[in-house]
């Protein structure tokens, strides 16, 4: 009952001091224009510089949200608490018309606790899609301008436990919230301007299921695999389409295009699949390559006036990375977790009848700090996107994460001597 409660605490802490911070993403890509923006894969900062894998990774030290079923491998003693923050430089290229932004903010919190002799739980929040951008164009007579802003984001409760040697199974239930805004402006050279708004209002939930297995080879290298899956959703919020006309006085907004405002039925996330085999030498070493696929061509998402199609395609990434330990005791650079990954996505996201599709290189190092094992996790990343097969806009992103893994001993009882 002591540690339901500190989950119910921790849930109740997260949602107050977060979620504010999360709402302000660092996202800067026109293309998030689509659909519900750029899509976040529930990595930490260790697993993104490592590609972003996870799906197979086992591990008591770290909190690995991509597999729930991993929160069973934490130890009996051990409380995780892991963050990390990120900062972003974006180049871009249009038509030869290069421009460099800025942006960054709190990316994830988890907490991860153990509940019983093979059973483990996570609480945390995390993103789930991410908009951001502002760009204007010149029209014939006029300019039009466009922006939007806003998340969604995932407060998650996770179970896991081992049922034998080697096999476990867990499930995050996570409530899905926030807002998306979308906004066109026009303006004439006869000096009215016109605004369309659409605003998407998302309160829905969403499960992720998981499953691991881990086959000791020999005494030092162990072989694991996992499976994660996701239902198709039809989402639960309100969609508007607001029209406003500056050439009326007052300014009165009329609702456009809509009729029932309800999600439900007219919008929709699909299923996910996502596969993963590691193998792990000793404490010194680890790779893994994962395999991501979601059939965003059969999801609903339904066109508002005056804004594009909203045409979805499907979706598959794939995923390496590595870590290497020189030693996991002996001096501090010895202690050191240096991780290196890649990465290929092709996004849901669809342009003018283009695939939107994105690489990256990945490279990390966990610094441990002295007399604890807390980690210090420095990530950088670089990464491409551009449509195909007309390029349109191209994008290279420069990324920096910053996380920090505390590692506790809070459940040791104390001896009396």
């Amino acid at each position: 009952m002591k540690i339901l409660k500190r989950i119910l605490a921790a849930v109740v802490l997260l949602s107050a001091a977060a979620i504010p911070a999360m709402a302000q993403n660092g996202t800067m890509s026109p293309y998030s224009r689509f659909g519900y923006g750029i899509l976040s894969d529930n990595a930490t900062s260790a697993q993104r510089a490592m590609g972003g894998v996870g799906y197979a990774m086992q591990s008591g030290r770290q909190t690995n949200v991509m597999n729930p079923a991993s929160y069973a491998a934490i130890d009996s003693l051990t409380f995780l608490f892991d963050m990390g923050v990120d900062f972003t430089t974006l180049k871009s290229n249009e038509g030869g018309r290069k421009q460099t932004d800025y942006g960054g903010g709190l990316d994830y919190i988890t907490m991860q606790v153990p509940i019983g002799k093979r059973m483990g739980a996570s609480v945390g929040l995390l993103p789930y899609a991410s908009v951001g951008y502002s760009f204007g164009n010149e029209i014939k007579n006029g300019a039009t301008e466009r922006d939007g802003s806003g998340s969604l984001n995932q407060l998650y409760l996770g179970f896991a436990g081992r049922p034998f040697k080697g096999f476990s199974l867990g499930f995050n239930f996570a409530y899905l919230f926030g807002n998306i805004l979308n906004q066109d402006y026009v303006s004439t050279e006869g000096g009215s301007t016109t605004l369309f708004e659409r605003r998407m209002d998302v309160r829905d939930w969403r499960l992720d299921l998981g499953v691991q297995y881990r086959l000791d080879i020999t005494r030092k290298d162990a072989l694991s695999v996992g499976l994660v899956y996701s239902p198709k959703k039809d989402l639960h919020g309100d969609v508007y389409g607001i029209y406003y006309d500056t050439s009326v006085d007052p300014v009165v907004p009329d609702t456009v295009n809509i009729g029932n405002t309800g999600m439900k039925g007219r919008y929709s996330t699909p299923e996910t699949w996502g596969a993963g085999i590691s193998w792990q030498h000793s404490y010194k070493f680890m790779a893994e390559v994962d395999f991501t696929y979601q059939p965003w061509s059969k999801a609903k998402y339904a066109q508002v006036e005056s804004f594009e199609s909203g045409k979805l395609d499907d979706r598959y990434r794939i995923a390496a990375g590595i870590q290497y330990t020189p030693a996991y005791r002996g001096g501090y650079f010895k202690r050191i977790n240096y991780r290196l990954g890649a990465y290929y996505n092709r996004d849901y996201i669809m342009v003018r009848n283009n695939n939107v599709r994105d690489y990256g290189v990945t490279l990390g190092f966990g610094f441990p700090v002295p007399a604890f094992k807390t980690i210090v996790n420095l990530g950088l990343e670089y990464r491409h996107r551009q449509a195909y097969p007309t390029a349109l806009l191209k994008e290279n992103y420069f990324n920096i994460t910053l996380g920090i893994n505390f590692n506790e001993m809070w459940f040791r009882k104390n001896k009396l001597y």
